[in-house]
């Protein structure tokens, strides 16, 4: 900037040093025209002297006077330079101050945010402590009884309030983000409006600076002594030296802010791939969450596929019931049978007894008795029919046990498979079991993440202290510049007084000029005056050449002091450029340090954004991670429940299976029975043929018995000899008898064969009833049946309840998933609108930088023609020609 005003601010000063100089160059060459008229008068040599002092002295106020005008240019500019530099300075400060309240206003907003997480995250734990609580009570409840008491359904309503509270904390914690969101969009505006109200404030900066451009163009005028400047250099240099300390610090402070960010970088690098690794976690669990579904629909298929099965064979076994009931009722109608038989035979025995006792009573009664035996032969023919009855009853019976055998292996095979299926349930159970481990080891190091992540969380609030801290220290340190600014502004003020001195100073020297200039003419009038003298003073001018050669040598010696003297201000000067260039070369360092403080700024603020959403994300995880806690809780629960319930049934199976030993038991028992009362049915045909034929046997030989008596009572052969006739049958009667003999015995061979064909058959047929009675379920099986069945509607409720609610967990997740997404959505677009916006400041602090070096061109002044004037206010063009004239 300076060396740009140099040109136009030096324009009049040079005019105005042409016209001194050719007036100097007049006034020289008319003292060399006197001395030369008087070196020959001696006369003349004390008034040669005086002239010559007071030529010198005007020769040394003239060169004094030019020194004087170029220190005054050089502090002008440098009177610019600084006034450019407290206004930049001033502006920089200004908008520290804007952005520290800003950033403070930001900070406590952030600190909210921080509490109410915090709070939020308090409360978050204290539900999960009260569920777990809960569940481990309901887990104690559940192992001392299956069924649900109604505290415990309470305590799920509870849960149910619970969890439609946390649905509603969810709902107002999105309207809360709506809310910001709109705050954040107000926010921008305001800082676009901020943006137009700082290009505005540039702007007035400008002109602002524009008018300090003139006032500096007006200031170059000024002068200053040496003893000053050399008073200013040293505090300068001061000023200088405490100025690099300050960098020095400043750039300490730069260098640990990056190592800082540079530690956050590598941080939040560290909580992406954790997120993503969580993300990845929870794929991998809703896959096998999935799988799970499709195997528990699977299930659920084959559960009611089983309980079809089990209500047909429940019908097919109450059928058989009723069948093995029918059979019943035959055995206790055949035992009452064989009962009645048995009293017959009982009463023919007692018969027989008093047929002995009546044995004389019975002769008269062989007519009666003849009817009696034609009545016992047509029972015996009733009996037959009976028999025949019992053999076409035994023969359906027969056929009711082979599809009771049917029936029963059937019944077996089923058993089977039921047994079959129990196995694949166990083993299925099982692998749930296994699975639920893994899910619990899952758990466990999800909550040790969670774990990690507060413990991230608590580090980086300590570090938000931190550059808190440093908030405050760089507050000290803007107070301290603005105190540096007020001492330069004092100096500044100390300049502008050593400027009036200064011109005050300039104005009595331009009087002296102007009077030696007026003793001048009147010297030369006197010369004029005094012309005819100087032959007179010649002799006096020869005796005095000595005086002026000695003279002459002062005045070389003078000079050559004038000459050092210059040298040496050359080379303040010099160092007073290099100090200049070295203050410059600082202040650039200071610009870039202060643009790199605003970059750590802004990249604090943008780590501390992405700290909140990381907190915010971290909160929604760990509401979700609540939420599948108290699902897997649920879960747990449930199948504890339905372990417990498997382990009734199983000892409920035992005890049937043990039921089921004691009726197979009983059935070979009665098995045995029925064998027995089975052979005594079939012998009971010979026995009444034994019987039969004893009864005819015996009729004969009482009748024999009875002739032989009478024959020894009564005696016809008195000789004891009798006559022997009798008469054999004819052949034809030989014949037909022997043939109707033959037909009998080949139907009585053919009717023993087909008996011994029926016979084996029913042995058969009662061994095959004999297993399958043996193999055959009881009543109390039935029952178990029906209880199971039972069990089985009930689960199968459960079971439907829980897939209604899988379901609904299914479209929860699906809710959030869509959320996750539209939220990375939001949060992708707000990154975008930011990186925009960050570019725009970029842009704009671009053109600020360009604004403020294009702001340090010099305002040239446009008066060219026209009186100059000094500070005086003398003109120094004269109205006629530039020479004086004696």
């Amino acid at each position: 900037m300076s060396e740009e005003k140099k040109p136009d601010g030096e324009s009049p000063s040079k005019d105005k040093g042409a016209i001194e100089d050719s007036a100097f160059e007049a006034l020289e060459k008319d003292f060399q025209e006197v001395l030369n008229e008087l070196m020959g008068d001696r006369s003349l040599e004390k008034f040669r002297v005086e002239y010559e002092k007071l030529h010198r002295a005007l020769r040394k106020s003239h060169e004094s006077e030019k020194r004087l005008m170029t220190k005054c240019r050089e502090l002008n500019s440098e009177i610019v330079a600084n006034s450019a530099k407290v206004a930049t300075a001033l502006r920089l400060s200004q908008e520290d101050q804007t952005t520290i309240a800003q950033l403070k206003k930001e900070i406590e907003r952030a600190w909210k945010m921080v509490d109410a997480s915090h709070e939020k995250e308090q409360r978050a734990r204290e539900t999960i402590q009260s569920l777990k609580l809960e569940i481990a009570n309901l887990s104690k409840l559940v192992e001392q009884g299956a069924g649900l008491t109604m505290g415990q359904e309470h305590s799920v309503n509870e849960l149910l309030k619970a969890k439609e509270e946390l649905t509603k904390e969810r709902d107002e914690q999105l309207a809360e983000i709506v809310k910001l969101r709109e705050s954040l969009a107000e926010a921008a505006n305001n800082q676009q409006k901020a943006e137009q109200d700082r290009a505005e404030a540039e702007n007035k900066i400008a002109e602002l600076a524009q008018d300090i451009q003139v006032r500096s163009n007006e200031a170059q005028r000024e002068t200053r002594r040496k003893e000053k400047l050399d008073r200013e250099l040293k505090q300068s240099k001061l000023e200088l030296e405490q100025k690099a300390g300050d960098i020095k610090t400043m750039q300490l402070q730069a260098q640990r802010y990056k190592d800082d960010i540079g530690r956050l970088e590598t941080q939040l690098k560290e909580q992406k791939i954790l997120f993503e690794r969580t993300v990845k976690e929870m794929d991998v669990l809703n896959q096998r969450f999935s799988k799970l579904q499709q195997d528990y629909e699977q299930q659920l298929i084959s559960c009611d596929g089983l309980a079809q099965e089990n209500q047909t064979r429940v019908a097919e076994l109450k059928a058989k019931e009723d069948e093995i009931g029918v059979l019943k009722t035959d055995t206790v109608r055949l035992t009452k049978m064989r009962e009645t038989i048995q009293r017959k035979l009982r009463q023919v025995e007692e018969q027989k007894g008093d047929t002995e006792q009546q044995k004389e009573t019975l002769k008269s009664q062989i007519i009666a008795l003849e009817r009696e035996i034609e009545s016992n032969k047509k029972q015996v023919e009733m009996d037959r029919k009976a028999i025949d009855d019992l053999v076409r009853e035994r023969d359906i019976l027969n056929k009711n046990l082979l599809k009771a055998a049917n029936a029963t292996q059937k019944q077996l095979n089923l058993v089977k498979l039921h047994e079959q299926s129990k196995k694949n349930l166990e083993q299925e159970i099982q692998n749930y079991k296994d699975e639920a481990q893994k899910q619990r080891k899952i758990i466990y190091q999800l909550e040790k993440e969670r774990d990690r992540y507060i413990n991230e969380a608590s580090d980086l609030t300590q570090k938000v202290l931190q550059h808190m801290e440093d908030v405050k220290v760089r507050e000290m340190q803007i107070f301290d510049y603005k105190k540096k600014i007020a001492e330069a502004e004092t100096k500044l003020k100390q300049q502008q007084n050593l400027y009036e001195a200064v011109r005050s100073d300039r104005n009595l020297y331009s009087k002296n000029l102007i009077e030696s200039q007026d003793e001048i003419t009147e010297m030369k009038r006197k010369l004029k005056i005094m012309n005819h003298q100087i032959d007179q003073l010649k002799e006096e001018i020869t005796a005095k050449e000595a005086a002026l050669v000695k003279e002459h040598l002062d005045h070389q010696r003078v000079e050559k002091e004038k000459e050092a003297l210059k040298g040496e201000l050359q080379r303040m000067k010099q160092q007073a450029a290099e100090s200049k260039a070295y203050i410059e070369a600082q202040e650039a360092e200071e610009r870039k340090l202060l643009k790199i403080i605003s970059e750590a700024d802004a990249e604090r603020l943008r780590q501390k954004k992405e700290l909140d959403q990381v907190i915010s994300e971290r909160d929604i995880l760990g509401t979700q991670l609540v939420r599948r806690n108290d699902e897997l809780a649920l879960l747990y629960e449930k199948i504890k429940i339905q372990q417990s319930t498997l382990a009734k049934g199983e000892t409920q199976y035992r005890q049937r299976l043990e039921d089921i030993r004691l009726l197979k038991l009983e059935i070979k028992k009665l098995r045995r029975e029925k064998n027995i009362l089975n052979k005594s049915v079939a012998n009971v045909d010979d026995l009444r043929r034994e019987v039969y034929h004893l009864q005819r046997e015996l009729l004969r030989e009482r009748t024999r018995c009875k002739a032989l008596e009478e024959e020894l009572e009564n005696p016809m052969n008195i000789h004891r000899w009798r006559k022997l006739e009798g008469s054999d049958p004819s052949t034809y009667e030989m014949i037909q008898k022997i043939q109707t003999l033959q037909r009998r015995l080949i139907q009585k061979t053919e009717e023993v064969v087909e008996k011994e064909l029926l016979i084996q058959e029913k042995e058969k047929l009662y061994i095959e009833l004999k297993h399958i009675l043996a193999r055959q379920p009881g009543p109390e099986v039935a029952e178990q049946l029906q209880i199971y069945q039972q069990t089985m509607k009930d689960k199968t409720k459960q079971l439907k309840g829980m897939a209604s609610e899988l379901n609904m967990y299914e479209s929860q997740v699906q809710e959030y998933k869509y959320e996750i997404e539209r939220l990375a959505r939001e949060l992708q677009e707000v990154k975008k609108k930011y990186y925009a916006q960050k570019r725009k400041e970029q842009q704009g602090r671009d053109r600020e930088r360009a604004l403020a070096q294009a702001g340090s061109a010099p305002i040239q002044p446009q008066r060219t023609e026209g009186p100059r004037f000094t500070g005086g206010g003398f003109n120094l063009k004269q109205p006629g020609t530039g020479k004086v004239t004696a």
